[in-house]
């Protein structure tokens, strides 16, 4: 397409990405310095409940980091063309995760001073650890320049079919849909901004943008259009449901 817009992260949304980007490596460093921590003084029978409390804890900020970095990548996400980079950046969370815990796990058994029942304990609660920290830690569905720009370039498409040519949508700060009406009752009393798709995306950086249904049908009825032809029209009508 000649026309295409690709999707551009601006400066405030990289910003934001990178200042989540440092958090999540601080309670990632944290997590893997409260491991050393555990290894090398709490793998015993007689600090079995401290222990514990360190795997929760080394839980909690492996999760915080996951989470922040997902976010992060969903501001500012990275290209597809460089396939490993972009498989490190999507999947971090879950190595990191798999750091944090996977040398504690081995040496937890490994430990020949401990008993079976510290073993079978504080072993059980620190797989399951891993576990839900590698699980938060992969982004199934991880976001791309690409992935982007293709629903950008769908919406784009199917807003101006809608709106006599002219792309112009509104959105909200917390929200996930796109309007085609500033009245629209799902945003009539809430922070409102206006633009191209292409800023709305830009300006909010999360996946998953989709365009109002509300609004949609509303439009269809007001300029005798069909809804499903106009969608047809469309490269695709992936991201296009319902409010």
């Amino acid at each position: 397409m000649a026309n295409q817009k690709k999707f551009i992260a601006t400066d405030e949304a990289k910003g934001k990405a990178k200042q989540l980007r440092l958090f999540a490596f601080l309670a990632w460093l944290i997590a893997i310095a409260a491991e050393v921590f555990a290894i090398l003084k709490l793998i015993s029978d007689d600090m079995l409940t401290w222990l514990i409390v360190a795997i929760v804890g080394i839980l909690i900020l492996a999760v915080t980091g996951n989470l922040l970095w997902k976010k992060a990548n969903r501001l500012d996400p990275a290209s597809e063309k460089n396939k490993f980079k972009f498989f490190v950046q999507s999947q971090l969370g879950l190595i990191m995760s798999v750091l944090a815990f996977l040398p504690l796990v081995i040496l937890i058994f490994a430990n020949k001073d401990d008993s079976k029942k510290t073993k079978g304990i504080a072993g059980s609660i620190a797989v399951v650890a891993l576990l839900a920290a590698g699980i938060t830690g992969v982004d199934f569905n991880p976001p791309s320049v690409e992935k982007y720009t293709e629903q950008i370039n769908e919406q784009t498409s199917v807003i101006e079919q809608l709106n006599d040519g002219v792309n112009h949508v509104y959105w909200t700060p917390a929200g996930n849909k796109l309007h085609l009406f500033e009245d629209c009752h799902h945003i009539k009393n809430s922070d409102v901004s206006d633009g191209t798709v292409k800023e709305a995306w830009e300006a909010r950086g999360i996946d998953n943008n989709e365009v109002c249904k509300t609004c949609m049908n509303r439009s269809a009825k007001e300029k005798d259009l069909n809804l499903e032809e106009v969608l047809e029209n469309a490269s695709s009508a992936e991201g296009l449901t319902e409010e």
